[in-house]
């Protein structure tokens, strides 16, 4: 399997990255939560910009990504910056027509300021197409992503969801699900180990959210996520632990493979 480069972090090897959300509603409070990232504990920041209350204003979109990337708190130079606007359909905070996402995406792409945007499997496909084509025209990497608020999916149908995604070009393919069990979890984490032995050529991300999926959360080197997602202050889905906290337990897990 190949991993991805991004910036100085290669995406794919060893112990998972820890990605780190910002989910401000306007500029001070982005720069306060900004100011509060451990970037000995952070590997990447993800924009969530869909809590942005100026998230349709360009100038605005770029003024609160200049902030992430300029700003200098400790050694952060080398971080890369994933933007993100996760649609209500998929548990964000605003709706979004096909016509503002492709808007925001290719300002996002246009300003040079993100190195990774976050696309959706089930949006508009020919929205999401396009995007994807104009992020590799000006080398973004591209997260393709679906989110299940409501249930685990059967694994068979997990494992078509992450190769369709591969299968549409995307560098990183990530998959989150709500268990209502532990049987649920255990079917995330057999589609994550069959997806990474057997069809994966590139990093994916898996997760089961909330109290039951934690596991999930810490478990990735073992099973084949590339990725987790650590809090700062406040999360952005159920289920993410502190990122303090989850740095601990994976360097600790990681002792011990």
């Amino acid at each position: 399997m190949k991993s991805v480069s991004v910036k100085n972090l290669m995406i794919g090897e060893g112990i998972p990255k820890i990605c780190v959300p910002i989910t401000g509603r306007n500029i001070s409070e982005i720069k306060n939560q900004f100011n509060n990232v451990d970037f000995r504990t952070a590997d990447l920041i993800e924009w969530r910009a869909d809590f942005f209350d100026d998230v349709f204003d360009k100038d605005a979109v770029r003024e609160a990504m200049g902030i992430m990337v300029e700003t200098s708190v400790g050694d952060n130079s080398c971080h890369p910056l994933l933007v993100t606007f996760r649609t209500k359909n998929e548990g964000g905070e605003k709706s979004i027509s096909p016509a503002e996402y492709v808007s925001f995406y290719e300002n996002v792409i246009d300003s040079g300021l993100a190195d990774l945007i976050d696309l959706e499997l089930f949006f508009y496909k020919e929205s999401v197409n396009q995007l994807l084509i104009h992020a590799h025209e000006k080398n973004v990497k591209v997260i393709m992503s679906n989110h299940d608020f409501e249930k685990t999916p059967e694994k068979s149908e997990i494992l078509s969801r992450l190769i369709s995604m591969q299968s549409l070009g995307a560098d990183i393919t990530k998959i989150a699900v709500m268990p209502q069990s532990t049987a649920d979890v255990i079917t995330l984490l057999d589609a994550t180990r069959e997806m990474h032995e057997l069809h994966a050529d590139r990093p994916l991300i898996t997760m089961s959210m909330g109290k039951l999926g934690v596991i999930s959360r810490i478990s990735g080197e073992l099973f084949g996520s590339a990725i987790t997602f650590g809090a700062v202050g406040s999360t952005s889905a159920p289920g993410q632990m502190d990122a303090i906290n989850l740095k601990a337990v994976l360097e600790i897990l990681h002792g011990y493979m």
